[in-house]
Formats: structure tokens, C-alpha cells, sequence
């Protein structure tokens, strides 16, 4: 494959503070963004072309497709067909197959299984009796989360005993969902992961995470001995993930550090929030080595730069203590330039690189 030459125009499917950081990221590579989607957000700020039109519009889809040289995602959530369809016309980057498999989390955790992956104990649920049945096989306390359309806590309900079943079922909306069991661990971590078009894989150090209330709070580099001591089998698994969709770009897989090795929780087949340390604390950051991979450039190293970095969230009214973060030494502020702070929404990030 012939590399994109700088110049060309990157598609990007979200308007989001991930695409947003992708095209900071493209424009330092000399790349032009378009971003597509129905609302305008932070990623507007900074592309200088937008399609305005639902993801289900197949003809607006085509046209945006016919005005750039690759297309790629910042978000999951996005229906599988508009998407599969656009392959016919311009290379789609991560491949389609890698957005089905991680937006239903029964298939995800098939396919992991069926790679040799260790995900908690789980059945797939579609009805209350489903989960009434579910819970006998796999006891209490369990999370119930929606199949589709879940992130930073939503489409969850705890269930601490049987008796709270109808009571989540409801909260979920009633909708497909899998039931996975509580896992005993102390730590959870990500292996961050680029995979080049000719297959060539670089990977992250796996970041600490910590979550508060279902949403990423901190992620930490270099991680405690005991995610260090699962790096090695967590990052195969990823790579084993990566090689069998035929991957290109980001691809992030989270989990727990359990007591028989790492215990595999989700996947995202997109840039990740546990990896925005890499954009000061990394030689390459997550973000142009999506940029690379997807254009067919060589890959960045992802060695760490200095004695390592914390990246903490901003969420809600976190981000009026930017003078405060400013004023610290070696602290990285970003915010994403959204007009209305709410709890749990994500307003910006500040990373701390250790020298």
C-alpha cells in the first residue's frame, strides 16, 4: 500500500473531544479532517470541514466518502451497515468487523473467549427470566449491562441479591444486555495498541486505571508490579484481538488484574481515554499513531517519556480549576471546549509528566 501523502483529507466519523484531539493530531502530520456527524461538537473547533447529516444517511454517507482519501471513528456507536457500505468507496479504517464485534458485548466476549481471553463469568440475557436464570448460574453481587450502547456507567445496574432483578431489568430498559459477575481484583489497566497496515503492532506500557462512580478517573504510568506482572498475557491477547480482525489504527482492551492472570472486561476499537497520557508522556502519542497506521506511515515509538505520567479527568465543574492546574509545573491542560458542564460529562483532562 501507497502511504497517504500530507495534504490528503482524513475522515472522521464523530465530532467528539476523540476526534477532536485525532485532527490536533492530523494537522500536526499536514493532514486535513472532515468531520461527519448530526450534531457540531468539539472536534469543529479544529476541522476545517463538517457533513452535517444523521449516521443513517446513506446518501449524505456516500457523498462524504467520495470527499476524503480514508475514514476512520472516534466513537462505536455507530450502526455496522451505513458504515460497511462506505468500504466500497474509501478505505474505512479501523475495518467495519472490528466496530460490530466491540458494539455488542456478548459477541466481544465470544470472540475474546475463542482467542484464549479470560473475561469474568457472564450469560447473555434477553428477558427477565433470562436474567433470573443468569443469576442462579452465577450468583450475587453481578452487573447487568446493556448488549449495545453502554459507556461510563450507563446501561448498568448493580444487583446485589436475586430479589433486585426485576427492579435492574427495568433500569436497563429492558433491553438485551449480559449479566457479568463481580471479579475480585485490585487493579484495573488498558492495553493501548497501534496496528499498522501491513500489520506491524506497537504497544503502550499498560496504564493504572482507576474509575469513580463508573467513569475513568486516573490513569497512571508506570502501573503497580502487579499489573506489570500481567503485562506480557494481556497485551498477546490484544495482539491476538488486533491480527484476527485485520485491525488498523488504535485498538484498546480493558482489564482486571485477577488472581489467575488478566481478566478481560471490554474492548474499544478506537483512540482511549486511558490513553491520553500518551500525548505528553509518550514519544508518539495514541492519537498520531492512529493518524500513522491509518494513512499506512510507519508507526511511532511508544516508549515513555521522562519517569512516567498520571492523566486525571476533568469531569463536570472539575474544569474551573484550570488556573490551578496552569499554574503547576509540568502539568498538560486540555480542555475540549464544551458549553455546559454536567456530572459525569468529561470537560478535559490534565496530565502530569513525571521528570
Amino acid at each position: 500500500m501507497t502511504a497517504l501523502p500530507p495534504g490528503s483529507t482524513i475522515g472522521i466519523l464523530g465530532s467528539g473531544q476523540l476526534g477532536r484531539m485525532l485532527a490536533v493530531a492530523a494537522a500536526q502530520l499536514g493532514y486535513r479532517t472532515h468531520i461527519y456527524a448530526p450534531e457540531t461538537g468539539p472536534a469543529n473547533d479544529v476541522s476545517p470541514l463538517m457533513t452535517r447529516a444523521r449516521y443513517d444517511d446513506a446518501a449524505a454517507l456516500a457523498a462524504f466518502a467520495r470527499s476524503v482519501d480514508v475514514v476512520t471513528y472516534e466513537f462505536e456507536n455507530v450502526a455496522f451497515a451505513p458504515i460497511a457500505a462506505l468500504a466500497p468507496i474509501v478505505p474505512v479504517r479501523p475495518p467495519a468487523i472490528s466496530l460490530a464485534t466491540a458494539q455488542d458485548r456478548a459477541s466481544e466476549k465470544r470472540f475474546v473467549e475463542g482467542l484464549g481471553g479470560r473475561p469474568a463469568p457472564w450469560r447473555e440475557v434477553t428477558s427477565l427470566a433470562d436474567l433470573d436464570a443468569a443469576i442462579a448460574a452465577i450468583g450475587c453481587p453481578a452487573i447487568l449491562k446493556t448488549s449495545r450502547f453502554g459507556y461510563d456507567g450507563h446501561g448498568q445496574a448493580r444487583i446485589a441479591c436475586p430479589d433486585q432483578a426485576p427492579a435492574a431489568w427495568e433500569r436497563i430498559g429492558a433491553a438485551p444486555a449480559v449479566l457479568e459477575g463481580f471479579v475480585a481484583f485490585d487493579h484495573e489497566f488498558s492495553i493501548v495498541l497501534a496496528r499498522g497496515v501491513d500489520g506491524t503492532i506497537v504497544s503502550y506500557a499498560p496504564p493504572h486505571n482507576v474509575h469513580v462512580d463508573g467513569i475513568l478517573a486516573t490513569s497512571t504510568v508506570p502501573a503497580p508490579a502487579e499489573v506489570a506482572a500481567q503485562w506480557t498475557e494481556a497485551a498477546a491477547l490484544a495482539g491476538r484481538v488486533a491480527a484476527a480482525l485485520d485491525h488498523v489504527g488504535i485498538l484498546t482492551l480493558e482489564f482486571f488484574v485477577g488472581a489467575d492472570g488478566p481478566v478481560f472486561n471490554e474492548m474499544a476499537p478506537r483512540v482511549h481515554n486511558s490513553g491520553h497520557w500518551t500525548i505528553e508522556g509518550a514519544v508518539t502519542s495514541q492519537f498520531e499513531n492512529h493518524i500513522r497506521a491509518i494513512c499506512g506511515l510507519p508507526l511511532g515509538s511508544t516508549d515513555i517519556v521522562g519517569h512516567g505520567a498520571e492523566m486525571e479527568n476533568l469531569i463536570g465543574a472539575d474544569w474551573e480549576r484550570w488556573p490551578q492546574v496552569l499554574a503547576e509545573h509540568d502539568a498538560h491542560l486540555h480542555l475540549y471546549g464544551k458549553h455546559e458542564a454536567r456530572a459525569g460529562r468529561k470537560m478535559g483532562h490534565v496530565t502530569r509528566v513525571k521528570r
